[in-house]
């Protein structure tokens, strides 16, 4: 009899154990959701290799948006600035001859091209003259006569063709030339703009608010093209990074606020959801049995409304279902 309760009490006990440990961690789960605070750093580069002329920021400072962060020495790029900017001058130079119209020593050439014509003309209208009553006595065979029309002909042509050249010289052509100065003009500006950008990429400001993260290159170092001088940790980057249970995920949308404290910060915060991971994490897929669910959780990210610093855990009041 004694052993029949014996074994009893130890069947009652071994119950209440698995009880205990099964309610228990459920009773005194906490109505909070753990997280952390989450920044997503920017690392700012030269596109070109050079020394560091300037370092204007230390690790831990605060800048804005504007600011000055580093200068990579400048004087290769400010030669070809200086080189494209001599290119626009020749350019608007040449633009501005071109629109000043023809010269005396051009003109000069088409008149002397038209007395040269005219004068050929004048001889070939002289033997039209001469031959013309030679033939009608039969002295010259009319073929020559046909020939010294020919001759007049082709003469008054030429008068007129380089009357036409030295109008189109002064008209048309000039026009084409104006507009082959006008796009050299807008080539070298071009070119002009592209080394100022090239210049601007040597000394970034900074893109928004933020702390200086680290600095890796101090003035005098060499960096090479697009090698990171320091790391910037704009405002709008920092995030708050939690974990909703499988059962609660359905009153998450992206856009809702959610509140949540931290240590040592200010009461009443709230951040915005962007992002819900599509996923659960820390269980493997394939395991879906009633007691796994338990233990599902979907990563959540939240933009604070407060400045916070990465690392720093924090509580997130869960939502509700009416949220």
């Amino acid at each position: 009899m004694k052993q029949r309760l014996l074994v009893i009490a130890l069947l009652l006990a071994a119950a209440a154990l698995i009880a205990a440990l099964v309610l228990v961690p459920r009773l005194n789960r906490s109505n909070v959701l753990t997280g952390y605070v989450e920044g997503e750093p920017l690392y700012l580069a030269a596109p070109v290799s050079g020394a560091v002329a300037q370092v204007y920021v230390q690790r831990g400072d605060r800048v804005q948006a504007g600011d000055r962060l580093f200068v990579v020495d400048p004087k290769q790029l400010d030669a070809q600035r200086q080189q494209a900017q001599a290119e626009v001058g020749a350019a608007e130079a040449q633009a501005r001859d071109a629109r000043k119209g023809l010269r005396p020593v051009e003109l000069a050439v088409y008149d002397a091209n038209i007395a040269a014509a005219e004068a050929r003309a004048r001889d070939a209208a002289a033997d039209m003259r001469r031959v013309q009553p030679l033939v009608r006595k039969g002295i010259y065979a009319p073929a020559r006569l046909d020939d010294v029309r020919a001759a007049l002909q082709t003469a008054n042509a030429q008068v007129v063709a380089a009357r036409r050249q030295r109008d189109a010289a002064a008209l048309g052509a000039r026009e084409g030339q104006v507009q082959a100065a006008d796009s050299r003009v807008a080539q070298a500006q071009a070119g002009l703009s592209a080394a100022d950008a090239r210049l601007s990429d040597l000394a970034p400001v900074a893109p928004s608010a933020g702390r200086v993260e680290d600095v890796f290159f101090q003035p005098g170092e060499w960096s090479i093209a697009n090698q990171p001088i320091l790391a910037l940790l704009p405002d709008d980057r920092i995030k708050l990074r939690f974990f909703v249970p499988e059962q609660s995920l359905a009153a998450y949308r992206v856009g809702s606020m959610v509140s949540f404290a931290c240590d040592g910060c200010a009461k009443g915060l709230s951040a915005k959801i962007t992002f819900i991971s599509p996923r659960p994490e820390f269980t493997p897929p394939i395991i879906y049995s009633r007691e796994a669910r338990d233990r599902l959780v979907y990563r959540v990210e939240a933009r604070p409304s407060a400045r916070l610093n990465p690392g720093q855990p924090v509580d997130v009041t869960p939502l509700g279902p009416d949220r």
